[in-house]
């Protein structure tokens, strides 16, 4: 075989293994790709959950401006309040005995 003949083989011989070493290990890879695709799922699922609570938040938030059972029922969970002529009954835990 020629020389030039060597030359072009040894040449496009490099020139596959800088290819194969950029789609393998190098920048825009197909691990990195591959990784940053996860990223973005992620970063999908956390936005879905954080779109799910702020309907949540927003429901609630509409039930306290236009509706006095939300208020009463908040009132009664948060700060223990009571109607006029209803009867509190407040029940101790049993103490344990050893």
């Amino acid at each position: 075989m020629p020389w030039p003949l060597r030359l072009l083989a040894l040449l496009l011989a490099a020139m596959l293994l800088v290819l194969q070493y950029r789609l393998w290990v190098g920048r825009g890879s197909l691990a990195e790709v591959a990784s940053l695709e996860r990223r973005i799922e992620q970063q999908r699922a956390r936005i879905a959950e954080m779109r799910e609570r702020n309907a949540l938040l927003q429901a609630e938030v509409e039930s306290l401006k236009h509706g006095l059972d939300a208020i009463e029922a908040r009132a009664r969970r948060d700060l223990g309040m009571i109607k006029e002529g209803e009867t509190f009954y407040q029940v101790a835990p049993a103490e344990e005995t050893q």
